[in-house]
């Protein structure tokens, strides 16, 4: 029987120990493809390993009739047509429901604390006030962590582990979370209602999965309810928010600023069509960073290593017991 062919469709800095598992138990090709590669490439494939760079939707799958996997590092799938899979009988393996595994990924946790720093010290505009060659220290008074509320919406993993680490910094952190109980959140946390979160919270941050049901959740209202000098990170998906309404909060003055590492209609080709991000290109208080939450060397090779184990023990069953059900989605 010969072996799958597995095609990385973005293998820059792909982990080394991933690639020698992937291998040894398929034929492994690596690319760094656009759109139009991609829908060349993956004909033949058996296994498609991409990130961010493309949606994985009905044309792609159409083009790759063999095609039984579709792997990607990532919680989030909102670049993947699910139900297109599924009517493809194709396998969708990521992180998400990977609770034990995802407890020591902390990498877009630690950026939602560095996105709340840069905001509230305006560590972007010094840095460039420095290079420019000036030194003017007046320019840039900002604020402490110490003593703020932060407000968590969505207290699942990634929303303990940032509570947790706002609580390091001496902050008071409120978690906002239906299906989370009060019994269960980390000490010195309050549960709260999301009503009572955003008008208290000095720092409203979102850690809420994306799904039918969240899609456009937090909106004018919410914007509204929040208390007037606060600011807002969304380390999540860009999908959760109506931004037309926190462009508008930011443009009234009602938020002293935001930081987003995602953006709804995220695309590789750039976003300078974006009105989020013409909004930032003249505004200070709007920061955004291209989705690099989850973006450093230690949490990607865990992640991918992960996944290739999963893949390989997968494969291992099929080829030992050809069922159909072994292949069908998850």
């Amino acid at each position: 029987m010969p072996k799958p062919l597995i095609l990385v469709a973005e293998s820059d800095r792909f982990s080394a120990r991933a690639r020698t598992i992937l291998g040894e138990v398929g034929q492994l090709h690596l690319g760094d493809l656009d759109r139009d590669a991609l829908l060349r490439e993956v004909r033949n494939c058996d296994v498609l390993w991409v990130r961010l760079r493309n949606r994985i939707d009905s044309q792609v799958m159409a083009l790759a009739p063999k095609l039984k996997f579709i792997i990607s590092a990532t919680t989030g799938l909102n670049h993947i047509d699910l139900a297109e899979a599924q009517a493809h009988g194709i396998r969708v393996l990521s992180l998400r429901g990977e609770t034990d595994f995802l407890r020591e990924i902390r990498a877009t946790a630690e950026h939602t604390i560095a996105l709340a720093l840069a905001l509230l010290r305006h560590l972007p505009q010094a840095c460039a006030h420095a290079r420019s060659g000036a030194w003017n220290r007046d320019l840039f008074w900002g604020h402490e962590l110490n003593g703020k509320i932060i407000g968590v919406v969505g207290y699942g993993r990634l929303g303990r582990i940032v509570g947790d680490y706002f609580k390091t910094f001496g902050a008071r952190v409120l978690a906002a979370d239906p299906a989370v109980s009060a019994q269960a959140v980390s000490s010195g946390v309050q549960k709260v209602a999301l009503d009572a979160l955003l008008e208290k919270a000095d720092i409203v941050t979102i850690h809420v999965s994306l799904d039918e049901t969240t899609k456009g959740f937090f909106g004018r209202e919410q914007f509204a309810s929040m208390k007037r000098g606060a600011w807002f990170i969304n380390t999540a998906r860009g999908e959760l928010l109506d931004e037309q309404a926190l462009l508008a909060a930011l443009q009234s003055g009602h938020l002293a600023g935001a930081a987003v590492d995602v953006l709804s209609d995220e695309s590789s080709d750039g976003m300078n069509s974006n009105a989020v991000v013409r909004y930032a290109q003249t505004h200070d208080g709007l920061l955004i960073t291209p989705h690099i939450g989850g973006c450093t060397f230690e949490s990607v090779e865990q992640t991918e290593v992960f996944l290739a184990e999963k893949l390989r023990d997968l494969l291992s069953v099929a080829t030992r017991n050809p069922q159909p059900s072994t292949l069908s989605p998850a």
